[in-house]
């Protein structure tokens, strides 16, 4: 599935409506927005550079937004972070004009202007999520940070900005996302078949993590695993050179970095990757994106959803539970749960709908949203691998 095409007259509308002669650091001035203006004000060099940009959408933090980071301390802390302030507002800026009428329940995943190779590992830059919820556009992060659009469609010079209620998050690799969405058991096994390192640098991944119930469902058939076989079990969970969003995946059979295929299935809304279910979508990564899934994948069982199933499914015949949680020694766990993170969806596609990609004209950046194929390289990318 693609991304949103914006209709004609709406890029008509929102291309009329920005001839605005009001420049970026005038319109925040103008807005209110004292905490972003003082921040900006310590850092002119990056001021301009922004402003320079043309074509642009801007998530500009409200005060109370910048007020929060500020008052727990996050923000000196990160700020002292050599180029982290870059990164932070790089993040914000999403080439394209996003007008929020254009917005759907169907998420969009746009690269912003991110690309510092410090913070992020994807190609074409770092992406939010944007995606309408009831009456509000929220623009969702890394850790799935939900920012809600409060003021939409001011106009400047070079593009639009839309005032949000919380700092966007920076993307974090999957061992720091891992720990905060209870991962343990999956980041235990990453570390005993010496993968986390290549999980967490690698560029451009898809990532299907089982869940802790996962592996707890087949612990006897955990014990005996050598690390070759623990190696290929886990890389027949990675996609490589691949980011799959939700909103893309159809179905198909996709190569895995293990070398074998995964077969994707689509049912009403509910996502399958062979027998097991996507139980939450989409955690955006410092290079790609985690999706959590409710068994652990056998390159030796390839065997499709029971349509007429119930529960999680099993591709390790004979396997049962234990009673304790293998691969977890020596594993971080979160001191706070992170809601979003650990929630449980049986249908993580409902609300996807598929669109084509619009284009722009006068060599600007794309107007709305770019398509599947210009992020992935192949409007049939899944299918081709």
């Amino acid at each position: 599935m693609q991304y949103k095409t914006i209709l004609s007259a709406a890029v008509a509308v929102g291309v009329a409506t920005a001839q605005s002669t009001t420049n970026i650091t005038s319109l925040i001035a103008a807005s209110n927005l004292t905490a972003l203006e003082g921040l900006l004000s310590s850092f002119p060099n990056i001021t301009s550079a922004l402003a320079a940009l043309e074509n642009v959408t801007f998530f500009a933090p409200s005060n109370d937004a910048i007020a929060a980071l500020n008052s727990t301390g996050d923000l000196a802390t990160l700020a002292s972070q050599p180029g982290f302030v870059q990164a932070l507002l790089d993040y914000h800026f999403v080439p394209g004009l996003y007008y929020a009428e254009n917005i759907t329940t169907t998420p969009q995943f746009p690269h912003t202007a991110l690309n510092d190779t410090a913070f992020t590992n994807v190609t074409g830059g770092q992406t939010v999520e944007c995606k309408l919820e009831g009456t509000t556009v929220e623009i969702v992060s890394g850790l799935k940070s939900v920012s809600n659009v409060t003021t939409a469609n001011l106009n400047y010079t070079n593009g639009v900005v839309h005032i949000i209620d919380r700092v966007l998050t920076i993307p974090s690799n999957v061992s720091t996302t891992g720990v905060d969405a209870g991962l343990t058991a999956f980041l235990g096994a990453a570390n005993a078949a010496n993968l986390t390192s290549t999980l967490d640098t690698a560029q451009d991944l898809t990532i299907f993590a089982p869940n802790n119930a996962a592996f707890e469902a087949i612990g006897s058939g955990l014990a005996n695993l050598s690390t070759a076989d623990l190696t290929s079990i886990l890389e027949y969970h990675v996609l490589n050179g691949t980011v799959a969003y939700s909103s893309l995946l159809t179905n198909t059979a996709v190569k895995t970095l293990e070398g074998g295929n995964i077969t994707v299935t689509i049912e009403n809304g509910a996502v399958f990757v062979n027998a097991a279910r996507v139980v939450n979508a989409d955690i955006l990564l410092s290079n790609g994106v985690l999706h959590i899934i409710d068994s652990v994948l056998n390159p030796n069982n390839t065997a499709v959803r029971n349509a007429t199933a119930t529960g999680a499914a099993t591709a390790y015949a004979g396997a049962t539970a234990v009673g304790t949680l293998a691969l977890t020694s020596g594993v971080a766990t979160a001191t706070t749960t992170n809601a979003a993170l650990v929630a449980t969806m049986s249908n993580v596609a409902s609300g996807y709908a598929a669109a084509t990609a619009s284009t722009t004209s006068s060599g600007a950046a794309a107007t709305g949203v770019v398509g599947a194929a210009a992020l992935f390289g192949g409007a049939a990318f899944l299918a081709n691998l």
